[in-house]
């Protein structure tokens, strides 16, 4: 690893990215790299620097519909405009156009060269398909820019048609020529894991033209639906992986973002942590903190959704929109107890287990999230967490297949029993497992998705929000589905019968938190958290309220417009950067 490092500085020497308005340099020197086998193994690891390392990835559903958080993302705030955008940076590209361009010596066999190529194209399909997500049509680069290309420095942006091609050229040349299979470490890309990112690709793709209809693309949707669907079989029909089930259905979930090292049989690549070269990660500090981190927080109607554990929905249940936090999450689907703070969780404070009820220093609605963090308390302060970080698991893969099977119409009993069904098995569902869904769920239907009438769709969605919670493809997820409306949703929490009433939270015979307004009760109750939920406090309007002044469920920031138009659906270019070539146009609606 430290070797590698090394030959990180060199080629950081070697190759000399730019940002695509700017002229580029020339380099040379490419014989220690392009001249062997290990140069070009070496050349193509600099590019894992492109993938979200520990930190980034346990947080990137920061911004999304399910979590509140202590301030509004400042693109959903009225006053984001393009000057605030960023992402139109193109260093990466220039790194892997200057690997293909070059990485011809003869003297290499041919499938060699071909395996490194495919990374190398594995890598710009990656890169360019974030671009999309942010940007929607942007410039396709071909090779590293020369000082003569001017046309290509101030040039215009391609076709969302030219740049998808482009991906799926890339990406299908790496799926059939990366020779890597399986790797222990699960830290490298495979060929698997080129098919696994080709059906996620695919999936955002085939649904994007599909519900976007203002594209005027929607009858090339099923295309792309059929590409995921098929990459996805492939890696299905691997055999390598599987579901993860070890300590049953209590614990198998949460163990796969907790174990040291990436949980072999479901992950497919990790962000893999190790301590003697310090690279750890922050989850605990992040998600435990009131200061650090984001405070962020489920909000009921998300977690509404987890199903009874016999696999009917939770808003069935007589009195639902009352109920306790205490009792709400009993016999639900088991990931609930294994993402939030609830029942018997118990922390650990210098090796004693210690209760661990929701605390309102570290969230707003109840609902706090440890499906990242550590138990030990010791991790909370700093970047001290050793806990892999999955970045690609089976799960999504067969949540790619039975969504896009779905979105076509094909999707049968028997897949839906060998992909939803294995997931639900796994969080102890019982109900529900071997055959499609016949009646559609009127909460989930009016609360998420009313265009939606196919029950099936409607339940794939279901579980791809809950099993891939905080890991990262909720807001891509709202974009291709034309959702975004969802993120302005109210951000609630759980119910509170009265003021100045003691909760029980997990039931321990220790009563955890009050909520009063005006003057803090006076004697107050012995290890309590008081929470103010007055109108004002102070001179200040007071963002966390209760939805009926004196009860009700929690509320955090009704007091504050979050905006979302369909120019939100892509991100502005940044002003500075139209500015230098003006000829790229701004993204509709942020001119």
């Amino acid at each position: 690893m430290k070797k590698q490092y090394l030959w990180f500085i060199l080629l950081s020497l070697l190759v000399a990215a730019c940002e695509l308005e700017q002229y580029p340099e020339s380099t040379t020197s490419r014989v220690a790299v392009f001249g062997s086998a290990q140069g070009l193994e070496l050349y193509t690891n600099s590019f894992y620097t492109m993938l979200p390392n520990g930190n980034g990835s346990t947080t990137l559903d920061g911004m999304s519909d399910y979590l509140a958080v202590k301030t509004l993302p400042s693109f959903l705030q009225p006053a984001f405009s393009a000057t605030n955008s960023s992402g139109w940076d193109w260093g990466d590209l220039r790194n892997i156009n200057y690997f293909l361009q070059y990485n011809v010596d003869p003297k290499i066999p041919a499938d060699v060269r071909k395996n490194y190529n495919g990374i190398a194209k594995f890598f710009r399909a990656f890169f360019y398909y974030q671009k999309v997500i942010r940007f929607g049509d942007v410039p396709w680069i071909g090779k590293p820019l020369d000082v003569g290309d001017e046309d290509i420095l101030y040039g215009k942006r391609d076709s969302r048609t030219l740049i998808m091609d482009s991906i799926l050229a890339d990406i299908n040349y790496a799926c059939a020529n990366i020779t890597s299979t399986s790797n222990n470490t699960r830290s490298l890309i495979t060929k698997y894991v080129a098919y696994g990112l080709k059906s996620r690709i695919c999936l955002f793709e085939g649904t994007f033209r599909k519900y976007h209809t203002e594209l005027g693309i929607a009858n090339t949707a099923n295309f792309w639906l059929n590409e995921a669907a098929t990459a996805a079989k492939v890696v299905m029909d691997a055999g390598i992986y599987s579901i993860y089930t070890s300590g049953g259905t209590t614990k198998a979930y949460r163990t796969l973002f907790t174990n040291t090292t990436p949980i072999a049989a479901e992950v497919m690549l990790a962000a893999a942590m190790d301590l003697t070269l310090n690279e750890l990660h922050d989850a605990n500090w992040w998600w435990t903190s009131g200061t650090y981190g984001s405070k962020a927080s489920f909000i009921r109607s998300f977690i509404n959704t987890y199903l009874m554990i016999d696999g009917t929905p939770f808003t069935n249940t007589p009195g639902w929109e009352t109920m306790l936090f205490k009792d709400e999450v009993k016999g639900r689907d088991h990931r609930l107890q294994q993402t939030i703070r609830m029942g018997d969780y118990k922390r650990i404070s210098a090796g004693v287990q210690i209760p661990g009820p929701p605390v309102f220093s570290y969230t707003f609605t109840g609902y706090q999230p440890i499906k990242w963090t550590l138990d030990d308390m010791y991790y909370d302060t700093r970047d001290l967490n050793n806990n892999s970080v999955a970045l690609m698991r089976y799960a999504e893969i067969l949540l790619n297949y039975a969504e896009a099977k779905a979105e076509l119409g094909t999707l049968t009993d028997a897949e839906w029993a060998s992909t939803i069904g294995v997931l639900r098995a796994r969080a102890g569902i019982t109900g529900g497992l071997s055959a499609k869904p016949s009646a559609v769920d009127p909460y989930l239907q009016s609360v998420y998705f009313p265009d939606i009438t196919d029950p099936v769709i409607l339940e794939v969605r279901r579980e791809r929000g809950i099993e891939l919670s905080l890991e990262g493809v909720r807001f891509p997820d709202i974009l291709r589905w034309k959702r975004g409306v969802l993120m302005k949703m109210e951000w609630n929490g759980f119910y509170v019968p009265a003021l100045v009433t003691p909760m029980d939270l997990n039931e321990d015979g220790i009563l955890d938190v009050a909520f009063f307004q005006g003057t803090k009760p006076s004697p107050a109750v012995s290890g309590v958290e008081y929470v103010n939920v007055s109108e004002m406090i102070g001179s200040n309007q007071n963002s966390q309220r209760l939805k009926n002044n004196t009860y009700g469920e929690l509320t955090w920031m009704n007091n504050l417009t979050r905006a979302w138009e369909d120019k939100h659906y892509y991100y502005p270019i940044p002003k500075t950067d139209v500015l230098k070539n003006p000829n790229l146009t701004q993204n509709p609606g942020w001119d």
